[in-house]
């Protein structure tokens, strides 16, 4: 027997309430934003600048949280089992939200174990050279490497970063014999190559760009499919004939926990949404070197994109940890 009319509609009505009453009280406290890395870097710049534009969004405090280790692995866990309020979400970059996975037995947490809110921004990461390396462009780089193969090493920020993926990349297109030099972090990197003890690194470009600017490093090519509007006088690599087809780009998303609640959900890609367009947010991440996100991007579209891109370089450089 059907419910009277009045009954269902009632009953609509009270399913209905809790969802409209939460979308209302959210958020009802500060929001802790986890950040994989230290103070200091791309991951967390672009944390700090997006939390100041939420908070004035949503109308509560916006706390950066830095968890290190494992490649920012430590500080995805953390907020993949954080209590999906709303209230912890995390700023991840390519390496602990696509590439550690496939690289590493022991992480534990998936893609499924986050709610994906949207892609904030990217930048592109330069290859670089030391001064004693002898190199000023792409055809002096790789005429030297395939010279001697095996002679030459170029470093990056660690195992199976992006970082790393990217000079693997640039070793495959090429068909070059470099070995990789892994650092734990960019500040042993540059200080390596500032020294004259290693040939070449691979940085992202906010963190490359200064000694770039002050002429200690050799800005070979920067790795996404087109140039920097910051650094339009640095060729990208896929431009060489011996290097079509790269494009790798450091990119930065927000997610929540898994099972955020629908309204909560709708609330955040609202906020973002409308930081995204924001011309004071636009300028500063843009000063960096980065280029702001679209928010119509289907993010678990993009992040199914990119895993199999990584997957890829992966298998060719056999990298597992």
């Amino acid at each position: 027997m059907s419910p009277h009319p009045l009954l269902a509609v009632a009953l609509v009505l009270a399913g209905a309430l809790p969802q409209a009453a939460l979308a209302q009280a959210y958020p009802s406290k500060p929001i802790t934003l986890i950040v994989g890395y230290p103070p200091g870097g791309s991951s967390d710049l672009t944390a700090r600048t997006l939390g100041d534009a939420l908070a004035r969004q949503l109308g509560v405090p916006v706390v950066i949280e830095n968890l290190g280790g494992a490649g920012g692995a430590i500080g995805a866990q953390k907020a993949a089992n954080a209590t999906p309020d709303g209230h912890t979400l995390f700023v991840g970059a390519n390496n602990e939200v696509a590439i550690q996975k496939l690289v590493n037995r022991g992480i534990k947490y998936d893609l499924k174990d986050f709610s994906p809110i949207g892609l904030i921004a990217s930048q592109p990461m330069v290859l670089v050279a030391a001064p004693s390396a002898g190199v000023k462009n792409v055809d002096e780089f790789i005429a030297k490497v395939k010279a001697a193969p095996g002679k030459y090493s170029y470093g990056s920020s660690g195992v199976g970063t992006a970082l790393h993926l990217a000079g693997e990349m640039t070793k495959e297109r090429a068909g070059l014999f470099m070995t990789h030099i892994p650092y734990r972090g960019v500040a042993p990197l540059a200080s390596d190559l500032l020294g004259n003890n290693l040939e070449f690194g691979v940085f992202v470009l906010s963190s490359g760009l200064p000694h770039i600017r002050a002429g200690k490093l050799v800005a070979l090519g920067t790795t996404e499919a087109r140039r920097s509007p910051l650094t339009p006088d640095i060729p990208a690599l896929g431009e060489h004939p011996r290097l079509k087809g790269i494009d790798i780009g450091s990119w930065f998303v927000l997610m929540g926990p898994a099972k955020l609640p629908e309204p909560v959900l709708a609330r955040l890609k609202t906020a973002l949404a409308e930081t995204l367009k924001s011309p004071d947010f636009r300028q500063r991440m843009e000063s960096t070197g980065s280029t702001v996100a679209s928010p119509d991007v289907d993010l678990e579209r993009f992040l199914r994109a990119e895993v199999a891109k990584y997957q890829q370089i992966v298998q060719f450089a056999k990298i597992e940890q």
